[in-house]
């Protein structure tokens, strides 16, 4: 009773100081605009580049200087550095009439200039408090350079991998999206904005952007609301139940009407319903676009995205050249405008920029806290973490540190493509390739021979494509025979050959989307010609997406897909290889047997006519199997995982009580490691029909060789709950059966019956 005392006194302290906080900070801002004029208010919500390495689109804007002094803009990105930051900044506080202090925001999106792994890497450690650690680490970073926003973390559910920015994301399932997307949140704000370590988080792309029609980017989007709530949106309302500070607008259309521009997405749903207070900005050029979309002239496009509930422009300046007409014209009223330029102030003041303009411009810590050592450590823990291992003879690896190995492959020595898309601010020759890190790894016992033996690719048009952000396709002057020939030559005397293939970086992310997303032909060729040396032949796969893997790795004694680990790829992958480190990472993603097979998810529906090998006409592919070549969840170990004796605690689950799920897990091999213990669920008769399976809890494990554990989860009445056609979130009575195990298709099954 004491303690439940002191909690609600707690509480009450803890909701009048937050009462207090937000009276003084109303109080700040309405002084302020009340001096604002229209002019003012509306450049508040001007979000433009000066165009220095900007990564997305083709439009930059112009006179930048002299719109921030006349108080046209509310913030900046693309310029990083703490000396470019202040220049900025100089302009505003010194030479704007109200002297409104700017933001400053960038694609930190897998940390700053220390590049931890693509996202969909990072996702697949399945270790959220590791996430968390990493987002506050790159916040941290990024402060220090000067930033003080950063567009992540992306949170789109993303089921076809022809999608190029499946890599910026945490794959195809909504309840570790949520659970991904609410680590990074708070990651990214900590316990307070007002901490010079800590910055402003936006999710992205509100919303459904990851659906985008063919696997094709910018492309449209067309879902029901139901399987929109069950699926799509649940990682979004995660991000807005955490406290994420800003929201960005995706670029495809919902329901007919593009999201920067759609009242029901920004008001009814994000503000209404979900409660959201921050503000919302909207992609690159966004606004403008809606001009495609055929929604009007962009004093048209831009009334309605500002009436929808977009508070912020950014590039387009449709805001700044057309409200101010549109606004005497009565298109838009005043408190449209007021509460956009509002919740830009509150973001502001809330960073405690009002306070002191110059808190993230500090040149002594950005010299102590920038590519610091603990920071790329950091980063290669995060990466040895993400590697998933897919195939394994159990005999190849982990390799001895005095073997003599043949390393050959297009990325074997090849720093331009470590860090993966969307690395805005790192420094690719800051990393470290696999040649090194073996050597770095191993020591001087190790003979390694290193071989190209192919390009990444032999089509010049694709390499172009790949180049726009710098060399990632380098094409060899000498032939693809020639190559071929060297790299069998080494092979010929080693004890085992590392194969290191896989995609340039920018063949994924934005911009990037494939319709084959097979390896490279030559990379292909290269493979099949390593496997007729006899030799065991281990194949790292380096990749911003799920690839199709059939037929290219049927003779491999080991597969291990790394992504794009970042700046300490090499050094992460050698731990990996040599058994420094056991491999964990478990999918978050299904990969195809074939592209004809996409989208393929481990939660599909069962339809009417199940899949029966006896019977035709029944859904099957005549080609192919239903099935994903490698599954959600899952991964292998250099050690055995057994799974044995699932217990519930009752068969009957009632409303308000609660089911408890036991597990035993052993480790039946010579190496310790860690496990992801996966639990799903699968409601047998629903009023609307349910996915064959749904994740519902996770738990990474590490266990000694030999070690036995009891692994226990909690189910009740809420995780069985879904959104009806009604959009009424319930639960129905009736028999659901319980599965626990490795990943998605191995588990072990328990019935119960929901009361």
């Amino acid at each position: 009773m004491k303690k439940t005392i002191a909690s609600f006194f707690i509480s009450c302290c803890v909701l009048i100081q937050l009462h207090a906080q937000d009276q003084k900070m109303n109080s700040f801002i309405n002084a302020l605009m009340s001096k604002m004029t229209i002019d003012e208010k509306i450049g508040q919500l001007n979000l433009i580049t000066p165009g220095s390495d900007i990564p997305t689109g083709s439009v930059v804007s112009s006179n930048v200087e002299k719109k921030i002094a006349e108080g046209n803009v509310g913030g900046l990105f693309g310029v990083i550095g703490t000396e470019k930051v202040k220049q900025a900044q100089d302009i505003a506080i010194q030479k704007s009439r109200l002297k409104i202090p700017l933001l400053f925001g960038s694609d930190v999106i897998h940390g700053h200039k220390t590049t931890f792994p693509i996202p969909l890497g990072i996702s697949c450690s399945w270790d959220t408090a590791l996430i968390r650690f990493g987002a506050s680490v790159a916040a941290n970073e990024a402060t220090a350079d000067g930033l003080n926003w950063a567009f992540s973390p992306m949170v789109d559910i993303a089921r076809d991998p022809r999608w190029g920015r499946v890599s910026e994301g945490s794959g195809e399932d909504p309840f570790l999206g949520s659970a991904i997307a609410t680590a990074m949140v708070k990651g990214y704000q900590g316990n307070s904005l007002a901490d010079k370590n800590t910055l402003l988080a936006c999710v992205k792309h509100f919303a459904l952007y990851g659906a985008a029609e063919g696997g094709r980017d910018y492309n449209s989007v067309d879902m029901t609301k139901m399987k929109m709530y069950n699926e799509y949106l649940p990682p979004y309302k995660a991000a807005v139940d955490a406290g994420v500070a800003t929201i960005m607008s995706s670029f495809n259309d919902i329901d007919g009407v593009p999201a920067s521009g759609n009242k029901w997405l920004l008001t009814d749903l994000l503000r209404s319903q979900w409660g959201f207070k921050g503000m919302v900005v909207s992609d690159y050029t966004s606004v403008g676009e809606m001009v495609n979309h055929r929604q009007g002239d962009i004093s048209q496009v831009s009334a309605q995205a500002i009436k929808a509930g977009l508070d912020m422009d950014m590039v387009t300046e449709g805001f700044l050249g057309t409200l101010k007409k549109s606004l005497q014209e009565k298109k838009v009223s005043i408190s449209d405008i007021d509460r956009a330029c509002r919740l830009v102030l509150e973001a502001k003041y809330k960073l405690g920029l009002f306070e002191d303009p110059y808190r993230y411009i500090d040149p002594s810590r950005a010299a102590k806290e920038v590519l610091s050592e603990s920071n790329r450590a950091v980063a290669r823990k995060i990466a040895r973490e993400s590697f998933v291992l897919l195939k394994s003879d159990y005999k190849t690896l982990p390799l001895k540190k005095t073997t003599s190995v043949a390393l050959v492959g297009p990325l074997a020595n090849d720093k331009n493509n470590m860090l993966g898309t969307w690395a805005v601010s790192g420094d690719p020759q800051k990393s470290i390739p696999v040649l090194d890190g073996m050597k770095n790894v191993a020591g001087a016992g190790l003979k390694i021979q290193y071989a190209k033996g192919a390009n990444i690719t032999d089509d010049p048009n694709l390499a172009r494509q790949a180049n726009v952000f710098g060399l990632r396709v380098d094409i060899d002057k000498r032939s693809p025979d020639e190559m071929l020939q060297e790299a069998l030559s080494i092979a010929k005397n080693a004890d085992v050959v590392i194969a290191v293939v896989g995609e340039a970086s920018e063949m994924s992310g934005e911009a990037a989307s494939r319709s084959d997303i097979t390896l490279p032909a030559s990379e292909q060729k290269l493979l099949k010609a390593l496997y007729t040396t006899g030799k065991p032949v281990v194949v790292v796969i380096m990749s911003g997406r799920p690839l199709v893997l059939t037929g290219s790795i049927e003779g491999a004694t080991a597969v291990l897909q790394t992504w794009h680990a970042g700046i300490e790829a090499g050094n992460a992958i050698a731990d990996v290889l040599f058994g420094d480190v056991n491999p964990s990472g478990k999918l978050t993603m299904s990969f195809p047997y074939s592209v004809g097979q996409i989208p393929v998810y481990y939660s599909q529906k069962r339809t009417g006519r199940p899949i029966d090998p006896n019977n035709k006409f029944s859904t099957k592919y005549l080609d192919a199997p239903n099935e994903a070549l490698f599954p959600f969840g899952y991964g292998l170990s250099y050690t055995k995982f057994v799974y044995s004796d699932l217990k519930l605690s009752s068969n009957t689950l009632i409303k308000g009580q609660i089911i408890e799920a036991e597990v035993t897990l052993t480790n039946n091999g010579p190496f310790d490691g860690a496990e992801v213990v996966q639990l799903y669920t699968l409601d047998q008769v629903r009023s609307v029909t349910p996915p064959e399976k749904e994740l519902k809890g996770f738990q990474k494990v590490i266990l000694k060789s030999g070690e036995s554990k009891k692994i226990k989860f909690t189910l009740s009445e809420p995780m069985l709950r879904f959104y009806n056609a009604d959009l009424k979130y319930i639960s129905e009575p009736g028999a659901f059966t319980v599965m626990v195990g490795g990943n998605s298709k191995e588990l072990l099954l328990k019935d119960i019956i929901l009361k």
